[in-house]
Parts: structure tokens; C-alpha cells; sequence
């Protein structure tokens, strides 16, 4: 039930069947005005034994829990010889300042760039290279972290540097100034893509444009961020309390125990890590529009919030999801794009985060003169999530799709591991997983009905499309009054807007 607003591209298969049923019906002429299934049973691959799924239990990492209050996972695989290591370390951009977003960005750049003490970044690179790893940092939006592969026989080596770099940052000036010269790159290109500036948009009317999950750097903001600013973060978050880390690969558990031993146990407990409560609220009903007229198409978007995984109702609404918008046998899918041919590809998710509501969307590529009729079209599905329960089929479909998708993001000894730290980062229970396919399972027509009416009201969700003006015929107002959004990007202090 993860919500994935960036990646809006939908693909398209096509059979391939054709030319074999033409080879059939042009070889035996006389043949070709009876049934195709004359003398056979009627769809006969329904007869194909479906054994149920195996239990689902995947091989669960080793957890150990330092004196200092970090957290170590421990995931053998020995298929190939390598070992890959992560260091999670709480606090990300929700948590950076208001007048300072972009610190983490830039944070998680310029930490691996600078290098350390006793190796710039740029030789840590020829290093590395030398050795076929990989060291790279990155900041995210409730954590920042260290990513680090090698052979099996390198690990030392590169570990050394791994820890050198968490211990010992070097902070550079000039790798600080690279990566705002690159952010601002960003912020300065940020209105070209119409479907990049209706995902941004709606995010911020979902959440609210102060919202620490929908805020976005600014020339202002990130030209604020100094190299003590880097530095102070790094004293407040990483101390081994606030750490969880992950090895999975070809070594031996004891040993490899021993060795992160060494490494952290020295490490003094630190102040623990506090987010902030955010407070979410509906988005305001309403139409709201960017106008861009270098466009012959527009982007919908139907947004409100979603729900937390912790939620006792995520396991229906996963289903419910799964009806509504899970792929091409989908009702927005089915309705929308196939039966009435108004977008060129239609999704939408009922998102669920780990520790906060995600985002219930409904997005849409039309044509320009189609845009209302999309956006009806889209708003009639919605509204028939709470009067058309689902079908015996629609029911029994989604759950084996839902089950099906879900192993195979836990269908590796790393993506397990990736998982339980995940879980143990948002403070879940180590069996979550394994009473995920119980919780689908049980999940009945009348579960649907009950969550649909109880979390999705079409009152408390908001419309934003992007488009040309001009082209949009009947005009957006007929849905309803128009609210104009202002996308001018606020120049760098000190200069003219453009």
C-alpha cells in the first residue's frame, strides 16, 4: 500500500496471440465459421489446479541490542561473496527547520563528498573504485544514512572507511557549495514538468503547505545553511542510540558480531532523538489550478489523507485499494481510461506511512478539452467505492494480487533485513510481516464496504489539475468554484523576480 507519487508511468502489454489464431482460421477455410471453442471446454486454463500459498515465513535477521541503545541486524546469504551494510540514523528533513529547508539534503551530499579527516572525498572515491565498493550517504525525510558495499574479503577495509566517515566528517566548504549550486539547479527547473508540479501541488493541499512532509528548499532556504549547521546536526543525531545497523551478506554471524562489537560498543549513549508532533488535517474542498500553457494535456489530481499502517483497518483498506486503483483490472482503470476512453493512463493508492497518514489520491493524463469529463469520471469512482461493494470476483482478485505483489518484496534474505530494520526504526513488531497474509486473508466484502464509508469522504478531498487554459473546454468551474495556485518561484535574496 505504498503510495509512489513520482513514478506515474503506466505500461502497456500487448498479446501476442493473434498471428496464431489467423495461422488456424486461414489454413482450413471451410473451418473458419465455426466457434473457435467448438469441441473444446470453455476457457479451459480455469481448470488449471491453483495450489494455495506456502506459508509465509521468511528467514529472519539476527537482532542485537548494544548497552549504548543501538540496534544490530544480522542477515547471512551466502550466494554471492559479497556483504552490504546500512546505517540508519533518526532525524531527517521533517525535522529540519523552517527557515533551513534543504539542510538534510544538502547534509547527506556534502557528508560523503568532504570525506573525512584523513581522506578527502575525492581519494576516498579512487579508493573505492579501485576495489569495486561503494560508500554513499543520503538524507531522507525521518532519517539520514550510509549505504556501503564490497567483496567479501574487502569489508574490513571498506568498513574502516565507513566508520571513519561516521565518526570523522570532514565538512568541506567548496563540496557544501557543489551541493547548493546543484539543489538550486533543481528549484530553478522545478516548473518545466506539468505532472511534476501537480504532484508537488497536491501533496501541499494534502497536507498543508507548512507541513513539515510537503515543504520543498528554496533559494532562500538552502543559501541559509552554513557548514556549523552541518556539523551541529551531525553532533545531535548521530550517537548510537538513535542508530539501527544492517549487514546482510557472506560472512559468519559471530564473527561478524564480534567485529561491530568493537566498533560501537565504545560509542557513549547519546541524548535521544525527538520529532516533533505534526499535526494533519484535511485538505480543503475545493478546485484548484495551474495554468501552464505550453501544454496540450492536463494533469488531475483528486487528493486527501490516507491512513498508518498501525491502522487495525490497513488490512481492508490494502484490499479496497487494490479494487480501486491496483492495475489494469482496476475500477478507476477499467472505467476511466478503458470502457471510457478519458485518460491516456489513470492510478491512484490509498496510501498508508509507517508513522503518519500518507496521501488517498486519484491522478489522471487527459486531453485538454476531456479534463472535466476525466475528473467526473474519477470522482464518480470515488464515490462508488461507498455504494458498490465488491463483487465475490473483484474481492477474491484483489486479495490474490495484494498477497501475490507482497512476497516479492520480501522475496530476498536482504529485503527482509531492509525491512525488519525498517520496522524496528518505526517501532513495529517483528512479526508485522508474517500477519500481513493472515490480516488479507480475512478481509471480507462487507470489511470493504465498512472502511470505503468510513474513510473515504469525497467532502474532505481537493481537485488540482494542470493544464492550458485555453484548451480546457467546458471550462474547470464547472465543477465548481476555481481556486488559481501560484507557482512563481520566489528569487534568491536579493535579486529580481524573473
Amino acid at each position: 500500500m505504498k503510495i509512489s507519487l513520482n513514478n506515474l508511468t503506466a505500461v502497456l502489454s500487448i498479446a501476442l496471440v493473434a498471428p496464431f489464431v489467423t495461422a488456424q482460421t486461414t489454413a482450413k477455410p471451410a473451418e473458419a465459421a465455426k466457434p473457435a471453442t467448438a469441441g473444446a471446454p470453455a476457457q479451459p486454463w480455469k481448470k488449471i489446479p491453483i495450489p494455495p500459498l506456502h506459508a509465509f515465513k521468511p528467514e529472519q535477521p539476527k537482532r542485537i541490542e548494544l548497552a549504548n541503545g543501538l540496534v544490530i541486524f544480522l542477515q547471512e546469504d551466502h550466494e554471492l561473496p559479497f556483504v552490504n551494510g546500512a546505517i540508519m540514523i533518526r532525524g531527517g528533513s521533517r525535522d529540519e527547520p523552517a527557515n533551513k529547508v534543504g539542510l538534510v539534503d544538502i547534509y547527506g551530499q556534502t557528508w560523503r563528498t568532504s570525506g573525512t579527516a584523513t581522506i578527502d572525498g575525492d581519494k576516498l572515491d579512487d579508493k573505492l573504485e579501485s576495489k569495486a565498493a561503494s560508500i554513499e550517504t543520503s538524507g531522507g525525510s525521518a532519517s539520514t544514512s550510509i549505504h556501503w558495499s564490497s567483496l567479501k574479503e574487502d569489508f574490513d577495509t571498506v568498513f574502516a572507511h565507513t566508520m571513519d566517515l561516521l565518526l570523522n566528517p570532514s565538512f568541506n566548504q567548496d563540496k557544501l557549495d557543489l551541493a547548493k549550486q546543484q539543489i538550486a539547479t533543481g528549484i530553478s527547473r522545478r516548473n518545466d514538468d506539468a505532472s511534476g508540479i501537480a504532484v508537488r501541488e497536491a501533496i501541499k493541499l494534502a497536507y498543508g503547505a507548512d507541513n513539515p512532509y510537503s515543504r520543498r528548499p528554496e533559494y532562500a532556504t538552502i543559501g541559509s545553511v552554513t557548514i556549523d549547521d552541518l556539523k551541529a546536526w551531525h553532533a545531535r543525531t548521530v550517537v548510537p542510540n538513535n542508530i539501527i545497523v544492517g549487514i546482510s551478506g557472506d560472512f559468519d554471524s559471530a564473527a561478524m558480531e564480534a567485529r561491530l562489537r568493537a566498533a560501537f560498543e565504545p560509542l557513549p549513549r547519546g541524548e535521544e532523538f525527538k520529532t516533533a508532533n505534526v499535526t494533519f488535517t484535511d485538505p480543503k474542498h475545493g478546485v484548484y489550478f495551474v495554468n501552464k500553457d505550453d501544454v496540450n494535456q492536463s494533469n488531475v489530481l483528486i487528493v486527501g489523507l490516507g491512513t498508518e499502517r498501525s491502522n487495525p483497518d490497513y488490512y481492508a483498506l490494502s484490499v479496497m485499494n487494490e479494487i480501486f486503483s491496483g492495475g489494469f483490472g482496476s475500477r478507476v482503470m477499467q472505467n476511466v481510461r478503458t470502457k471510457l476512453g478519458l485518460a491516456y493512463s489513470v492510478s491512484g493508492a490509498y496510501g498508508a506511512s509507517y508513522d503518519h497518514p500518507g496521501v488517498f489520491y486519484v491522478i489522471a493524463a487527459t486531453k485538454s478539452p476531456s479534463t472535466v469529463a476525466a475528473t467526473q469520471a474519477m470522482l464518480d469512482e470515488v464515490n462508488r467505492l461507498k455504494t458498490d461493494p465488491p463483487t465475490a470476483a473483484e474481492l477474491s482478485k484483489a486479495k490474490d494480487q495484494v498477497l501475490n505483489s507482497f512476497i516479492f518484496n520480501y522475496d530476498s534474505p536482504e529485503k527482509t533485513l531492509n525491512e525488519q530494520m525498517t520496522l524496528a526504526f518505526y517501532g513495529y513488531p517483528s512479526d508485522f510481516l508474517e500477519k500481513y497474509k493472515t490480516g488479507i486473508e480475512k478481509v471480507t466484502a462487507a470489511d470493504v464496504s465498512r472502511v470505503a464509508n468510513k474513510y473515504v469522504d469525497p467532502s474532505k478531498l481537493a481537485i488540482i489539475a494542470v493544464g492550458n487554459q485555453s484548451e480546457i473546454t467546458p471550462k474547470l468551474d464547472t465543477l465548481g468554484a476555481v481556486t488559481p495556485i501560484d507557482i512563481t518561484i520566489p528569487p534568491p535574496p536579493g535579486k529580481p523576480a524573473e
